[in-house]
């Protein structure tokens, strides 16, 4: 049976006629997912095997249950990877700031509804995003994917060793911080303006236990589009008003440590995607998010990140690497 099969099937159960359906944007991940029109519109997730969806269904209840807008599961057929939701709409703050709408009240309700999802109690069973785990992910898309399609020729085990080192110590203060639900992807193409203008939260099946900053870097630094400083300013701001338990300058100096693990991580990212699963259309992102990468290594926070990719990747080669073709080296590490 195909997986065309399998879907139809699926619907079949569920009392859904497969004849009315249309792709909707891919992410960056092996999902995909299909928009299902008529009397009784919902959207299907197609994530096939190895891909887990029961921690997708899992975190919707729990975020439900805290008052969150995510979508309602109206089927789900674990064991292939099938989950039939709620259609939450086509106001994803990506396409709303794209087209030039005012970012502050995007940017409110969005760090709003973070602070929520942030004070209560996690999903059990979430993997850690600690600090071990964050500088093995941005090792992996930097040596493994990056420098190979720069440099032409594997990284220099001395490279991997000095990187990997200079991004625990980097990181090390995250793991003395506080701990709560992480999205790990809370950015704009994740978020939707509701009609009552709350916001909806999709695609969180990636979720961890992590430091709260980190969410809070992917929302206001997106690596997709600028987002202008003086609105950044103000969003961290009200986070931080609405959160006074924080000591402002331990969770600062981690916002600026977590910006440059995730902004080396994406970079380098783009290129996997690229060469890998051939999707060249998220190179165009490249060049904002090495500008972000620089802007975070010039933090004092960053600064053992900072000095150890002066020692082996001068300023002037950190953007996409040349189009050439990659050649088929050995990879290690988590992906």
């Amino acid at each position: 049976m195909t997986r065309d099969d399998l879907i139809a099937a699926f619907l079949a159960r569920n009392g859904y006629p497969p004849a009315d359906i249309e792709p909707l944007a891919q992410d960056a991940s092996l999902r995909r997912y299909l928009r299902i029109r008529g009397d009784r519109p919902a959207v299907l997730m197609d994530a096939p095997p190895p891909e887990d969806v029961g921690a997708f269904v899992r975190i919707a209840a729990d975020l439900s249950g805290i008052g969150l807008s995510v979508p309602l599961i109206l089927a789900a057929d674990q064991a292939r990877g099938l989950v039939l939701e709620q259609d939450l709409g086509d106001d994803l703050l990506s396409v709303l700031l794209d087209r030039g709408e005012a970012p502050e009240p995007l940017l409110d309700a969005a760090v709003d509804a973070l602070v929520v999802m942030q004070r209560a109690a996690p999903t059990a069973g979430l993997p850690e995003w600690d600090a071990p785990t964050m500088a093995a992910t941005a090792t992996a898309t930097l040596f493994d994917w990056w420098w190979p399609a720069q440099y032409g020729e594997p990284a220099p085990q001395a490279a991997r060793d000095d990187v990997a080192a200079a991004l625990a110590a980097m990181l090390e203060p995250i793991a003395a911080g506080p701990r709560c639900f992480v999205h790990r992807d809370y950015f704009a193409g994740n978020l939707l303006r509701l009609p009552d203008s709350g916001i909806g939260i999709i695609d969180f099946q990636g979720a961890a236990l992590g430091h709260p900053a980190y969410d809070l870097v992917s929302l206001l630094q997106d690596a997709r589009r600028d987002i202008p400083p003086p609105c950044r300013r103000r969003a961290l701001d009200r986070y931080l008003a609405a959160r006074p338990e924080l000591d402002p300058r331990h969770f600062l100096d981690a916002f600026d440590a977590c910006a440059a693990q995730r902004h080396l991580r994406v970079a380098c990212q783009w290129v996997r995607l690229d060469r890998r699963d051939h999707r060249p259309q998220y190179l165009a992102h490249g060049p904002r998010t090495w500008r972000l990468l620089a802007d975070a290594l010039a933090r004092p926070a960053a600064a053992p990140l900072a000095l150890a990719l002066d020692r082996w990747i001068p300023s002037s080669e950190r953007g996409n690497p040349p189009a050439s073709v990659m050649p088929e080296l050995v990879r290690s590490g988590p992906h």
